[in-house]
């Protein structure tokens, strides 16, 4: 047999009653006149078949009935209340999970200060961040496994996703420290030419891993990749063994190994540029709170590798 729904309005006149044991007073409390509140307590009465209260004259009483309904009464009152205000502040961004999406090298320049000020902002939100590259980034935007990404290089054919640029940064040699251009404080793009290289597969990064290649054709050679690697940690420990150079972000010179070499490049007006992306359509308050975050950060130049340039809100880079 289907158990009959017991309506909160009435559960609510149930539960002031029983607290009052005075139609007069109970009524006055709920702001009603007192036959609404014997109508929603004949109902509720009616709902479960018994009595809830006794009536003699100039007294009412709890029944055996009323006693027991009366703890669950109020656990589903005060149950109802939490799930509104944690609905509420979802809703309003102040609590909540939000899925973050970065490439490696970015926990070395981007992602610490946005963080820090996110969680100061808004403590009562989870983050659960996930490193990957850039192109898992964009299919997991697609597949809604996260809210926002942070990326290299962003796609210009995803109209579905927003674009924001965050950071722009240099290019610099990555070399072995035994490397004869290790000696030199800039090097000439020309002079890796005959040099074997290390660098991320395209695949986990097209537009970035293009620039790069780019880079070296404009300087008058097709770089011999030797080696792949997916994180520029693991980048920078294969230039450390010998087995190529590298052209990577700025930021890259954070980490820091005995036997590698950061140089400066000329030419040096290329840049790669960082993006946050997000899902145009995305509902969740979350999005637009990291989003302002963004754009609240404001360092003093775009080549600093620790800040956040500032982006007017809503901008598409």
């Amino acid at each position: 047999m289907e158990r009959p729904e017991l309506p909160l309005q009435q559960l609510h006149a149930f539960v002031v009653l029983a607290e009052e044991l005075h139609f007069g007073h109970a009524a006055a409390r709920l702001g009603i006149a007192q036959p609404p509140l014997s109508q929603q307590i004949r109902r509720l009465e009616g709902k479960v078949g018994h009595a809830l209260f006794s009536r003699e004259p100039g007294r009412v009483g709890l029944t055996p009935a009323g006693r027991e309904l009366l703890p669950a009464a109020r656990r589903a009152l005060a149950d109802l209340a939490d799930g509104l205000a944690a609905a509420r502040a979802v809703g309003s961004g102040r609590t909540g999970r939000l899925r973050i999406g970065f490439a490696a090298s970015l926990a070395l320049t981007v992602l610490p200060g946005l963080l820090r000020t996110f969680r100061h902002r808004f403590p009562g939100v989870h983050l659960d961040i996930h490193e990957m590259t850039s192109a898992p980034q964009i299919a997991a935007l697609h597949d809604r496994t996260i809210d926002v990404g942070l990326l290299r290089e962003p796609p210009t054919d995803e109209p579905e996703l927003g674009f924001r640029t965050v950071l722009s940064e240099p290019f610099v040699a990555v070399l072995p420290l035994a490397h004869p251009l290790a000696a030199q404080r800039t090097v000439h793009l020309a002079q890796l030419a005959d040099s074997p290289f290390v660098l991320l597969p395209r695949a986990v990064g097209p537009r970035f891993h293009d620039q790069i290649v780019g880079l070296c054709t404009a300087a008058g050679f097709t770089p011999r990749i030797a080696q792949h690697a997916v994180e520029w940690q693991t980048v920078c420990a294969l230039v450390e063994t010998g087995l190529g150079v590298s052209l990577a972000p700025a930021g890259i010179r954070r980490i820091r190994l005995k036997g590698v070499a950061y140089r400066r490049i000329t030419p040096d007006t290329a840049r790669t540029r960082v993006a946050v992306a997000w899902r145009e359509n995305d509902q969740n308050p979350l999005v637009g709170h990291l989003l302002a975050t963004v754009s609240h950060e404001r360092p003093d130049s775009h080549d600093r590798p620790d800040g956040l340039p500032a982006a007017a809100p809503g901008s598409r880079s």
